[in-house]
């Protein structure tokens, strides 16, 4: 399928903020059907190309992560999972990355804004130039997929739901299925929060943010009963990063946060030392590449938290 024959087309003025199950369904679709959305980057267009680092401090976090939507489905019912296939993704070719203060793991050591505006080729998706030396490998996915919750009223789109949300799952990316609890009739589906690029755990709150259209198709389970998101790949999903292996820096301890912030950490200090990095760039390129596994959780009192770095970027 291609995303010129798709059932459906959602254009970008269709977004909303938060979720609210008030909110008047853009399109009405049936199951098994398709739909094309065009979605904005993160920042509802408060970046642009010729950003730079002043707009960071002016960024109005109120109009953030923009969704497309919401979609009601025929059919769906509370207790019921909405089957999301992810057909494929249509890039911008631009994107950005940036240090907000007071977000992200390390807020507290990185207390100033930055910013880093990418370029890369919409079509043969090539790895985007990071600096002088860095390139990092792309792999297009939608952060924020979600349903609309039971609870009246509205609600920040930025934390995760049982319902799905601001996932940050960089593996929803095409040939995935996601499975979402259905709460409200209809469901009421939005997508957004497109990104170029994301390590596991989007370490310094933002991935490559980069607007592109989604095109995914729409199925109903029946009585699934879900308690929250689930999804299969379609095959590997790190075969982007693989190919030279991985620096692995380690934090250890009692609590898993402390321990996730010391393997950043170390891993800040590690790029610094070996490939010259300002630690505010070396803090983005983990964001957007690097990875935060938990290596061993039942050997009390101490955890270990790895955080890898594919070497394909930097030689």
């Amino acid at each position: 399928m291609t995303f010129n024959n798709c059932n459906h087309t959602i254009h970008r003025h269709h977004h909303h903020f938060g979720w609210d199950n008030s909110f008047a369904p853009v399109k009405t679709i049936a199951p098994g059907e398709s739909v094309f959305l065009e979605c904005t980057d993160s920042s509802a267009g408060q970046f642009s190309p010729a950003s730079t680092t002043p707009d960071v401090v002016t960024l109005d976090f109120g109009k953030v992560n923009p969704v497309t939507g919401p979609i009601y489905v025929d059919g769906a019912k509370p207790g019921d999972a909405l089957k999301i296939t992810l057909l494929g993704f249509e890039p911008s070719g631009w994107g950005w990355t940036a240090l907000i203060p007071g977000f992200g793991l390390l807020t507290d050591q990185f207390p100033e804004p930055a910013l880093n505006i990418w370029k890369y080729d919409p079509s043969s998706l090539a790895p985007s130039l990071f600096g002088k030396n860095a390139r990092v490998p792309l792999k297009p996915f939608a952060g924020t997929i979600g349903v609309a919750p039971a609870e009246k009223g509205g609600h920040s789109v930025v934390p995760p739901r049982h319902v799905g949300g601001n996932m940050d799952i960089r593996d929803l990316a095409a040939g995935a299925t996601l499975y979402l609890p259905i709460e409200v009739e209809g469901a009421l589906l939005s997508i957004g929060d497109t990104h170029a690029a994301q390590g596991d755990g989007e370490v310094c709150g933002t991935a490559i943010e980069s607007p592109m259209n989604v095109a995914v198709k729409v199925d109903l389970v029946k009585g699934a009963n879900l308690k929250s998101p689930r999804f299969t790949t379609p095959g590997p999903v790190t075969t982007h990063l693989d190919q030279k292996g991985y620096e692995v820096t380690t934090g250890i301890g009692p609590d898993l946060m402390q321990a996730a912030r010391a393997a950043v950490a170390n891993m800040i200090d590690l790029l610094v030392a070996q490939h010259k990095f300002t630690p505010a760039d070396a803090y983005m390129l983990c964001s957007v590449c690097g990875d935060l596994r938990i290596s061993e959780i039942v050997d009390m009192p101490n955890w270990i938290v790895s955080f890898y770095f594919p070497r394909v970027v930097v030689e």
